[in-house]
Protein backbone atom coordinates (compact mmCIF):
# COMPACT_ATOMS: atom_id res chain seq x y z
CA UNK A 1 0.00 0.00 0.00
CA UNK A 2 1.52 3.28 -1.15
CA UNK A 3 0.35 6.67 -2.33
CA UNK A 4 1.49 8.03 -5.69
CA UNK A 5 1.00 11.31 -7.55
CA UNK A 6 2.17 12.95 -10.77
CA UNK A 7 1.67 16.46 -12.16
CA UNK A 8 2.24 18.30 -15.44
CA UNK A 9 1.78 22.04 -15.02
CA UNK A 10 2.77 25.42 -16.39
CA UNK A 11 4.20 26.53 -13.05
CA UNK A 12 6.59 24.90 -10.53
CA UNK A 13 5.14 21.67 -9.11
CA UNK A 14 7.33 20.95 -6.05
CA UNK A 15 4.90 22.47 -3.54
CA UNK A 16 1.90 20.95 -5.31
CA UNK A 17 3.36 17.45 -5.13
CA UNK A 18 4.34 17.97 -1.49
CA UNK A 19 0.77 19.02 -0.62
CA UNK A 20 -0.65 16.01 -2.51
CA UNK A 21 1.65 13.63 -0.62
CA UNK A 22 0.46 15.10 2.68
CA UNK A 23 -3.10 14.22 1.62
CA UNK A 24 -1.92 10.68 0.80
CA UNK A 25 0.19 10.25 3.95
CA UNK A 26 -2.26 7.66 5.33
CA UNK A 27 -1.19 5.34 2.49
CA UNK A 28 2.43 5.15 3.66
CA UNK A 29 4.56 6.47 6.49
CA UNK A 30 7.83 4.61 5.93
CA UNK A 31 9.44 6.82 3.26
CA UNK A 32 8.67 9.63 0.84
CA UNK A 33 10.19 10.93 -2.37
CA UNK A 34 9.71 13.56 -5.08
CA UNK A 35 11.26 13.93 -8.54
CA UNK A 36 10.84 17.03 -10.68
CA UNK A 37 11.97 17.72 -14.23
CA UNK A 38 13.44 20.91 -15.66
CA UNK A 39 14.43 20.70 -19.28
CA UNK A 40 15.71 17.14 -19.64
CA UNK A 41 17.17 16.95 -16.15
CA UNK A 42 15.64 15.21 -13.16
CA UNK A 43 15.93 16.51 -9.60
CA UNK A 44 15.24 14.02 -6.82
CA UNK A 45 14.98 13.94 -3.06
CA UNK A 46 13.82 10.91 -1.10
CA UNK A 47 14.39 9.50 2.37
CA UNK A 48 12.82 7.42 5.11
CA UNK A 49 10.18 9.10 7.23
CA UNK A 50 6.98 11.11 6.99
CA UNK A 51 6.52 13.77 4.33
CA UNK A 52 6.89 16.63 6.80
CA UNK A 53 10.21 15.20 8.03
CA UNK A 54 11.69 14.20 4.66
CA UNK A 55 11.18 17.56 2.95
CA UNK A 56 12.60 20.74 4.45
CA UNK A 57 12.81 24.15 2.81
CA UNK A 58 16.34 23.42 1.62
CA UNK A 59 15.13 20.22 -0.05
CA UNK A 60 12.19 21.89 -1.75
CA UNK A 61 14.50 24.51 -3.28
CA UNK A 62 16.42 21.73 -5.05
CA UNK A 63 13.27 20.50 -6.86
CA UNK A 64 12.65 22.91 -9.77
CA UNK A 65 10.48 22.23 -12.80
CA UNK A 66 6.90 22.14 -14.06
CA UNK A 67 6.55 18.35 -14.19
CA UNK A 68 7.06 15.84 -11.40
CA UNK A 69 5.91 12.87 -9.39
CA UNK A 70 6.05 11.60 -5.83
CA UNK A 71 5.32 8.69 -3.53
CA UNK A 72 4.69 7.84 0.10
CA UNK A 73 5.76 4.29 0.86
CA UNK A 74 4.31 1.58 3.02
CA UNK A 75 6.66 -1.39 2.49
CA UNK A 76 5.25 -4.83 1.71
CA UNK A 77 8.24 -6.30 -0.12
CA UNK A 78 11.97 -5.75 -0.10
CA UNK A 79 13.86 -4.02 2.70
CA UNK A 80 11.99 -1.33 4.62
CA UNK A 81 15.20 -0.24 6.33
CA UNK A 82 17.07 0.59 3.11
CA UNK A 83 17.18 4.22 1.99
CA UNK A 84 17.85 2.91 -1.54
CA UNK A 85 14.40 1.32 -1.70
CA UNK A 86 12.59 4.60 -1.09
CA UNK A 87 10.91 5.70 -4.32
CA UNK A 88 11.03 7.12 -6.99
CA UNK A 89 13.42 4.83 -8.88
CA UNK A 90 15.54 6.04 -11.82
CA UNK A 91 17.21 4.56 -14.92
CA UNK A 92 19.05 6.61 -17.51
CA UNK A 93 17.98 4.72 -20.64
CA UNK A 94 16.03 5.07 -22.76
CA UNK A 95 15.73 8.88 -22.53
CA UNK A 96 15.82 8.83 -18.71
CA UNK A 97 12.99 7.33 -16.69
CA UNK A 98 11.71 7.75 -13.14
CA UNK A 99 8.86 5.72 -11.66
CA UNK A 100 6.67 5.35 -8.58
CA UNK A 101 4.51 2.29 -7.99
CA UNK A 102 1.66 1.25 -5.74
CA UNK A 103 1.01 -2.47 -5.60
CA UNK A 104 2.92 -5.75 -5.62
CA UNK A 105 4.24 -7.85 -8.50
CA UNK A 106 3.55 -11.54 -7.99
CA UNK A 107 6.15 -12.65 -10.57
CA UNK A 108 8.92 -10.24 -9.56
CA UNK A 109 11.45 -13.02 -8.90
CA UNK A 110 11.02 -14.56 -12.36
CA UNK A 111 11.09 -11.12 -13.98
CA UNK A 112 14.31 -10.22 -12.20
CA UNK A 113 16.02 -13.32 -13.55
CA UNK A 114 14.60 -12.67 -17.01
CA UNK A 115 15.80 -9.06 -16.97
CA UNK A 116 19.33 -10.21 -16.16
CA UNK A 117 19.59 -13.17 -18.50
CA UNK A 118 17.62 -11.89 -21.51
CA UNK A 119 17.33 -8.12 -21.29
CA UNK A 120 20.79 -7.59 -19.75
CA UNK A 121 19.48 -5.15 -17.16
CA UNK A 122 20.81 -4.91 -13.61
CA UNK A 123 18.53 -4.75 -10.55
CA UNK A 124 20.28 -3.32 -7.53
CA UNK A 125 17.63 -3.68 -4.79
CA UNK A 126 15.05 -6.19 -3.60
CA UNK A 127 12.20 -3.88 -4.60
CA UNK A 128 9.68 -5.12 -7.15
CA UNK A 129 9.21 -1.47 -8.18
CA UNK A 130 12.75 -1.40 -9.58
CA UNK A 131 11.91 -4.56 -11.51
CA UNK A 132 8.80 -2.88 -12.91
CA UNK A 133 10.79 0.20 -13.92
CA UNK A 134 13.32 -1.90 -15.82
CA UNK A 135 10.60 -3.86 -17.62
CA UNK A 136 9.04 -0.56 -18.71
CA UNK A 137 12.46 0.78 -19.79
CA UNK A 138 13.19 -2.35 -21.83
CA UNK A 139 9.78 -2.29 -23.53
CA UNK A 140 10.16 1.42 -24.27
CA UNK A 141 13.58 0.79 -25.78
CA UNK A 142 12.14 -1.88 -28.07
CA UNK A 143 9.61 0.49 -29.64
CA UNK A 144 11.84 3.57 -29.80
CA UNK A 145 13.13 4.77 -33.15
CA UNK A 146 15.61 7.64 -32.88
CA UNK A 147 15.10 10.51 -30.45
CA UNK A 148 11.42 11.04 -31.20
CA UNK A 149 8.80 9.42 -29.01
CA UNK A 150 5.15 9.40 -29.98
CA UNK A 151 2.22 8.57 -27.69
CA UNK A 152 1.63 5.43 -29.76
CA UNK A 153 5.17 4.27 -28.89
CA UNK A 154 4.55 4.84 -25.19
CA UNK A 155 1.29 2.87 -25.31
CA UNK A 156 3.01 0.03 -27.18
CA UNK A 157 5.57 -0.16 -24.38
CA UNK A 158 2.82 -0.31 -21.73
CA UNK A 159 1.17 -3.11 -23.73
CA UNK A 160 4.46 -4.99 -23.47
CA UNK A 161 4.55 -4.39 -19.70
CA UNK A 162 1.05 -5.83 -19.30
CA UNK A 163 2.09 -8.95 -21.20
CA UNK A 164 5.08 -9.58 -18.93
CA UNK A 165 4.08 -8.33 -15.50
CA UNK A 166 1.65 -10.05 -13.12
CA UNK A 167 0.12 -8.78 -9.92
CA UNK A 168 -1.16 -5.36 -8.93
CA UNK A 169 0.30 -2.08 -10.08
CA UNK A 170 -0.76 1.52 -10.34
CA UNK A 171 2.17 3.40 -11.85
CA UNK A 172 3.25 6.98 -12.51
CA UNK A 173 6.42 7.47 -14.56
CA UNK A 174 8.19 10.41 -16.16
CA UNK A 175 10.10 10.24 -19.45
CA UNK A 176 12.75 12.95 -19.64
CA UNK A 177 11.86 15.62 -22.14
CA UNK A 178 8.64 13.94 -23.23
CA UNK A 179 6.03 13.79 -20.49
CA UNK A 180 4.21 11.91 -17.76
CA UNK A 181 2.93 8.35 -18.07
CA UNK A 182 0.41 6.63 -15.76
CA UNK A 183 -1.13 3.19 -16.07
CA UNK A 184 -3.03 0.59 -14.10
CA UNK A 185 -2.99 -3.21 -14.07
CA UNK A 186 -5.63 -5.07 -16.14
CA UNK A 187 -7.65 -5.90 -13.00
CA UNK A 188 -7.63 -2.37 -11.57
CA UNK A 189 -6.69 -3.72 -8.15
CA UNK A 190 -4.93 -0.60 -6.87
CA UNK A 191 -6.62 2.79 -7.40
CA UNK A 192 -5.58 5.59 -9.76
CA UNK A 193 -7.47 8.68 -10.95
CA UNK A 194 -6.86 11.74 -13.13
CA UNK A 195 -8.03 15.36 -13.02
CA UNK A 196 -7.29 18.92 -14.11
CA UNK A 197 -7.44 22.50 -12.83
CA UNK A 198 -8.36 25.87 -14.34
CA UNK A 199 -4.75 26.63 -15.24
CA UNK A 200 -4.49 23.63 -17.55
CA UNK A 201 -2.47 21.46 -15.14
CA UNK A 202 -3.07 17.69 -15.06
CA UNK A 203 -2.71 15.49 -11.98
CA UNK A 204 -2.87 11.73 -11.50
CA UNK A 205 -3.03 10.28 -7.99
CA UNK A 206 -3.99 7.24 -5.94
CA UNK A 207 -7.05 8.94 -4.44
CA UNK A 208 -9.36 11.76 -5.47
CA UNK A 209 -8.68 13.60 -2.20
CA UNK A 210 -5.18 14.47 -3.47
CA UNK A 211 -6.75 16.20 -6.48
CA UNK A 212 -9.65 17.94 -4.79
CA UNK A 213 -7.52 19.09 -1.86
CA UNK A 214 -5.29 20.95 -4.32
CA UNK A 215 -8.02 22.60 -6.38
CA UNK A 216 -8.17 19.99 -9.15
CA UNK A 217 -11.39 18.62 -10.58
CA UNK A 218 -11.67 14.85 -10.69
CA UNK A 219 -12.19 13.80 -14.31
CA UNK A 220 -12.35 10.03 -13.88
CA UNK A 221 -10.55 6.91 -12.75
CA UNK A 222 -7.88 5.38 -14.93
CA UNK A 223 -9.48 2.20 -16.23
CA UNK A 224 -7.98 -1.27 -15.69
CA UNK A 225 -5.27 -1.83 -18.30
CA UNK A 226 -5.51 1.77 -19.46
CA UNK A 227 -2.57 4.17 -19.86
CA UNK A 228 -2.52 7.97 -19.74
CA UNK A 229 0.26 9.97 -21.38
CA UNK A 230 0.50 13.69 -20.67
CA UNK A 231 2.84 15.62 -22.94
CA UNK A 232 4.98 18.39 -21.48
CA UNK A 233 2.63 20.97 -23.00
CA UNK A 234 -0.30 19.41 -21.14
CA UNK A 235 -1.99 17.48 -23.97
CA UNK A 236 -3.54 14.28 -22.58
CA UNK A 237 -3.78 10.94 -24.41
CA UNK A 238 -5.68 7.85 -23.19
CA UNK A 239 -5.47 4.32 -24.58
CA UNK A 240 -6.45 0.84 -23.48
CA UNK A 241 -3.26 -1.25 -23.53
CA UNK A 242 -4.39 -4.63 -22.22
CA UNK A 243 -5.96 -7.38 -24.32
CA UNK A 244 -8.23 -8.61 -21.52
CA UNK A 245 -9.47 -6.55 -18.59
CA UNK A 246 -11.64 -7.13 -15.54
CA UNK A 247 -12.49 -4.39 -13.06
CA UNK A 248 -11.84 -5.85 -9.59
CA UNK A 249 -10.63 -3.15 -7.17
CA UNK A 250 -9.31 -4.19 -3.78
CA UNK A 251 -12.25 -4.20 -1.37
CA UNK A 252 -9.88 -3.40 1.52
CA UNK A 253 -9.53 0.10 0.09
CA UNK A 254 -13.17 0.72 1.08
CA UNK A 255 -12.90 -1.16 4.38
CA UNK A 256 -9.82 0.58 5.70
CA UNK A 257 -7.09 1.85 3.39
CA UNK A 258 -8.60 4.88 1.64
CA UNK A 259 -9.63 8.18 3.19
CA UNK A 260 -13.41 8.53 3.71
CA UNK A 261 -13.47 11.75 1.65
CA UNK A 262 -12.13 9.98 -1.45
CA UNK A 263 -14.08 8.56 -4.36
CA UNK A 264 -12.52 5.39 -5.82
CA UNK A 265 -13.77 3.71 -8.98
CA UNK A 266 -16.97 5.74 -8.83
CA UNK A 267 -17.68 4.81 -5.21
CA UNK A 268 -17.70 7.21 -2.27
CA UNK A 269 -15.58 5.59 0.41
CA UNK A 270 -17.67 7.25 3.10
CA UNK A 271 -20.93 5.97 1.63
CA UNK A 272 -19.42 2.51 1.29
CA UNK A 273 -18.67 2.49 5.02
CA UNK A 274 -22.16 3.72 5.84
CA UNK A 275 -23.56 0.86 3.75
CA UNK A 276 -21.31 -1.56 5.64
CA UNK A 277 -22.92 -0.30 8.85
CA UNK A 278 -26.36 -1.20 7.49
CA UNK A 279 -25.39 -4.81 6.76
CA UNK A 280 -23.51 -4.98 10.05
CA UNK A 281 -26.62 -3.99 12.01
CA UNK A 282 -28.40 -7.05 10.64
CA UNK A 283 -25.54 -9.25 11.81
CA UNK A 284 -25.58 -7.76 15.31
CA UNK A 285 -29.28 -8.41 15.95
CA UNK A 286 -28.80 -12.04 14.99
CA UNK A 287 -26.19 -12.46 17.76
CA UNK A 288 -26.91 -9.94 20.53
CA UNK A 289 -30.25 -8.41 21.51
CA UNK A 290 -30.11 -4.61 21.09
CA UNK A 291 -31.69 -4.31 24.55
CA UNK A 292 -28.52 -5.92 25.96
CA UNK A 293 -26.36 -3.13 24.50
CA UNK A 294 -26.03 0.19 26.32
CA UNK A 295 -23.74 2.06 23.95
CA UNK A 296 -21.97 1.76 20.57
CA UNK A 297 -18.32 2.89 20.58
CA UNK A 298 -16.05 2.97 17.51
CA UNK A 299 -12.36 2.12 17.62
CA UNK A 300 -10.77 5.13 15.89
CA UNK A 301 -10.90 6.06 13.19
CA UNK A 302 -11.94 4.17 10.07
CA UNK A 303 -14.85 2.38 11.75
CA UNK A 304 -16.74 5.55 12.68
CA UNK A 305 -19.13 5.75 9.68
CA UNK A 306 -20.11 2.07 10.05
CA UNK A 307 -20.53 2.45 13.82
CA UNK A 308 -22.71 5.56 13.48
CA UNK A 309 -24.99 3.93 10.92
CA UNK A 310 -25.24 0.74 12.99
CA UNK A 311 -26.13 2.69 16.15
CA UNK A 312 -28.78 4.74 14.37
CA UNK A 313 -30.45 1.67 12.84
CA UNK A 314 -30.52 -0.15 16.18
CA UNK A 315 -31.68 2.92 18.09
CA UNK A 316 -28.65 2.85 20.38
CA UNK A 317 -26.54 5.72 21.76
CA UNK A 318 -23.33 6.38 19.81
CA UNK A 319 -20.43 7.61 21.91
CA UNK A 320 -16.72 8.30 21.51
CA UNK A 321 -15.05 6.16 24.15
CA UNK A 322 -11.48 6.14 22.84
CA UNK A 323 -9.21 9.09 22.17
CA UNK A 324 -6.36 8.60 19.72
CA UNK A 325 -3.04 10.28 20.35
CA UNK A 326 -1.79 11.48 16.97
CA UNK A 327 1.57 12.59 18.31
CA UNK A 328 3.08 9.36 19.64
CA UNK A 329 6.46 8.84 17.99
CA UNK A 330 7.33 5.75 16.02
CA UNK A 331 8.32 2.90 18.31
CA UNK A 332 11.11 1.18 16.38
CA UNK A 333 12.50 -0.98 19.19
CA UNK A 334 9.80 -3.04 20.85
CA UNK A 335 11.60 -6.02 22.42
CA UNK A 336 8.72 -7.71 24.20
CA UNK A 337 4.98 -8.23 24.11
CA UNK A 338 4.62 -6.11 27.26
CA UNK A 339 6.14 -3.13 25.49
CA UNK A 340 3.88 -3.65 22.48
CA UNK A 341 0.84 -3.59 24.76
CA UNK A 342 2.06 -0.39 26.30
CA UNK A 343 2.34 1.20 22.86
CA UNK A 344 -1.35 0.48 22.14
CA UNK A 345 -2.29 2.23 25.37
CA UNK A 346 -0.04 5.15 24.47
CA UNK A 347 -1.80 5.53 21.13
CA UNK A 348 -5.30 5.04 22.50
CA UNK A 349 -6.85 6.15 25.79
CA UNK A 350 -10.29 5.47 27.21
CA UNK A 351 -12.95 7.88 28.43
CA UNK A 352 -13.86 5.90 31.53
CA UNK A 353 -17.34 7.34 32.01
CA UNK A 354 -18.48 5.82 28.70
CA UNK A 355 -17.59 2.30 29.86
CA UNK A 356 -18.23 2.10 33.60
CA UNK A 357 -21.12 -0.23 34.38
CA UNK A 358 -22.20 -0.55 30.74
CA UNK A 359 -22.51 -3.26 28.14
CA UNK A 360 -20.51 -1.77 25.27
CA UNK A 361 -20.51 -2.68 21.59
CA UNK A 362 -17.09 -1.89 20.13
CA UNK A 363 -16.89 -1.47 16.35
CA UNK A 364 -13.58 -1.93 14.52
CA UNK A 365 -12.93 -1.83 10.77
CA UNK A 366 -11.26 -5.25 10.74
CA UNK A 367 -9.45 -7.77 12.90
CA UNK A 368 -6.13 -9.04 11.53
CA UNK A 369 -3.68 -10.39 14.11
CA UNK A 370 -6.05 -9.94 17.02
CA UNK A 371 -3.37 -8.63 19.41
CA UNK A 372 -4.56 -5.02 19.22
CA UNK A 373 -8.20 -6.13 19.56
CA UNK A 374 -7.35 -8.20 22.62
CA UNK A 375 -5.68 -5.24 24.29
CA UNK A 376 -8.55 -2.87 23.45
CA UNK A 377 -11.12 -5.28 24.88
CA UNK A 378 -9.06 -5.45 28.07
CA UNK A 379 -8.86 -1.65 28.19
CA UNK A 380 -12.67 -1.52 28.06
CA UNK A 381 -12.92 -4.02 30.91
CA UNK A 382 -10.35 -2.11 32.95
CA UNK A 383 -12.47 1.01 32.46
CA UNK A 384 -15.41 -0.76 34.14
CA UNK A 385 -17.41 -2.24 31.25
CA UNK A 386 -19.72 -5.04 32.40
CA UNK A 387 -19.74 -6.76 29.01
CA UNK A 388 -17.70 -6.09 25.87
CA UNK A 389 -19.13 -7.06 22.50
CA UNK A 390 -16.77 -6.67 19.53
CA UNK A 391 -17.96 -6.07 15.98
CA UNK A 392 -15.76 -6.19 12.88
CA UNK A 393 -17.00 -4.15 9.93
CA UNK A 394 -15.07 -6.60 7.73
CA UNK A 395 -15.39 -10.39 7.46
CA UNK A 396 -12.76 -12.64 9.07
CA UNK A 397 -9.31 -12.08 7.58
CA UNK A 398 -8.23 -15.65 6.88
CA UNK A 399 -5.74 -15.37 4.00
CA UNK A 400 -2.63 -13.31 3.19
CA UNK A 401 -2.80 -10.47 0.69
CA UNK A 402 -0.36 -10.60 -2.23
CA UNK A 403 -1.36 -7.39 -3.99
CA UNK A 404 0.32 -4.72 -1.91
CA UNK A 405 -1.18 -4.75 1.58
CA UNK A 406 1.10 -5.67 4.47
CA UNK A 407 -1.09 -8.60 5.46
CA UNK A 408 0.63 -11.15 7.72
CA UNK A 409 1.26 -14.80 6.98
CA UNK A 410 -1.52 -17.27 7.72
CA UNK A 411 0.17 -18.23 11.00
CA UNK A 412 -0.22 -14.63 12.21
CA UNK A 413 -3.87 -14.23 11.20
CA UNK A 414 -6.08 -14.81 14.22
CA UNK A 415 -9.02 -16.05 12.11
CA UNK A 416 -7.05 -18.49 9.95
CA UNK A 417 -8.26 -22.06 10.60
CA UNK A 418 -10.24 -20.87 13.63
CA UNK A 419 -13.97 -20.68 14.22
CA UNK A 420 -15.55 -17.41 15.27
CA UNK A 421 -15.95 -18.83 18.78
CA UNK A 422 -12.25 -19.70 18.93
CA UNK A 423 -11.34 -16.17 17.82
CA UNK A 424 -13.72 -14.75 20.43
CA UNK A 425 -12.01 -16.76 23.14
CA UNK A 426 -8.59 -15.61 21.92
CA UNK A 427 -9.58 -11.94 21.97
CA UNK A 428 -11.51 -12.23 25.23
CA UNK A 429 -14.75 -10.45 24.34
CA UNK A 430 -18.24 -11.58 25.39
CA UNK A 431 -19.49 -11.77 21.81
CA UNK A 432 -17.76 -11.41 18.44
CA UNK A 433 -19.71 -10.41 15.34
CA UNK A 434 -18.15 -10.37 11.88
CA UNK A 435 -19.44 -8.75 8.70
CA UNK A 436 -20.87 -11.09 6.05
CA UNK A 437 -18.72 -11.09 2.90
CA UNK A 438 -21.56 -11.43 0.38
CA UNK A 439 -23.57 -8.72 2.08
CA UNK A 440 -20.55 -6.41 2.21
CA UNK A 441 -19.59 -6.85 -1.44
CA UNK A 442 -23.20 -6.24 -2.46
CA UNK A 443 -23.48 -3.16 -0.23
CA UNK A 444 -20.33 -1.61 -1.70
CA UNK A 445 -20.77 -2.90 -5.24
CA UNK A 446 -24.29 -1.45 -5.49
CA UNK A 447 -22.67 2.00 -5.52
CA UNK A 448 -21.14 1.19 -8.93
CA UNK A 449 -22.87 -1.65 -10.79
CA UNK A 450 -20.34 -1.38 -13.63
CA UNK A 451 -17.67 -3.11 -11.56
CA UNK A 452 -16.91 -6.73 -12.42
CA UNK A 453 -16.43 -7.51 -8.75
CA UNK A 454 -13.78 -7.03 -6.07
CA UNK A 455 -10.52 -8.55 -5.02
CA UNK A 456 -11.54 -9.87 -1.61
CA UNK A 457 -8.67 -12.34 -1.26
CA UNK A 458 -7.94 -11.62 2.44
CA UNK A 459 -11.48 -12.84 3.17
CA UNK A 460 -12.16 -15.58 0.61
CA UNK A 461 -8.70 -16.66 -0.59
CA UNK A 462 -9.65 -16.06 -4.22
CA UNK A 463 -6.88 -14.19 -6.05
CA UNK A 464 -8.34 -12.40 -9.07
CA UNK A 465 -5.18 -12.56 -11.19
CA UNK A 466 -5.57 -16.35 -11.25
CA UNK A 467 -1.84 -17.05 -10.96
CA UNK A 468 -1.42 -17.53 -7.20
CA UNK A 469 -0.69 -20.91 -5.64
CA UNK A 470 0.15 -21.90 -2.06
CA UNK A 471 3.79 -22.08 -3.13
CA UNK A 472 3.58 -18.53 -4.49
CA UNK A 473 2.15 -17.29 -1.21
CA UNK A 474 4.94 -18.98 0.75
CA UNK A 475 7.56 -17.44 -1.56
CA UNK A 476 6.01 -13.98 -1.38
CA UNK A 477 5.78 -14.20 2.39
CA UNK A 478 9.46 -15.13 2.51
CA UNK A 479 10.22 -11.82 0.75
CA UNK A 480 7.69 -9.81 2.70
CA UNK A 481 8.96 -6.96 4.81
CA UNK A 482 8.19 -8.38 8.26
CA UNK A 483 6.93 -6.12 11.03
CA UNK A 484 6.24 -7.18 14.54
CA UNK A 485 3.10 -5.36 15.57
CA UNK A 486 4.48 -2.10 16.82
CA UNK A 487 8.00 -2.44 15.37
CA UNK A 488 7.43 0.25 12.79
CA UNK A 489 4.16 1.45 14.26
CA UNK A 490 2.25 0.18 11.24
CA UNK A 491 -1.04 -0.75 12.92
CA UNK A 492 -4.23 1.14 12.10
CA UNK A 493 -3.87 3.04 15.36
CA UNK A 494 -0.65 4.56 14.03
CA UNK A 495 -2.12 6.10 10.89
CA UNK A 496 -2.29 9.89 11.22
CA UNK A 497 -5.40 10.39 9.13
CA UNK A 498 -6.90 7.04 8.18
Amino acid sequence: MCGIVGVVSKTPVNQLIYDALLLLQHRGQDAAGIVTQQGRKFFMHKAKGMVRDVFRTRNMRTLPGICGLGQVRYPTAGNAYSEEEAQPFYVNAPFGLVLVHNGNLTNAKALKQELFQTDHRHINTESDSEVLLNVLAHELEKVTRGITLKPADVFAAVRGVHQRVKGSYAVVAMIAGHGLLAFRDPFGIRPLCVGHNDQGSVMVASESVALEGNGFELDRDVLPGEAVFVEMEGKVHFQQCADKVSHNPCIFEFVYLARPDSVLDGISVYQARLNMGVTLAKRVVSTVRPSDIDVVIPIPETSRPSAMELAQLLGLPYREGFVKNRYVGRTFIMPGQGVRKKSVRQKLNVIGSEFKGRNVLLVDDSIVRGTTSREIVQMARDAGARKVYLVSAAPPVRYPNVYGIDMPTTDELVAHNRTVEEVRESIGCDALIYQDLDAMTQAIGSLNPKLTGFDASPFDGVYVTGDITLEDIARLNAGRDVHEEGDGDTSRLALPNA
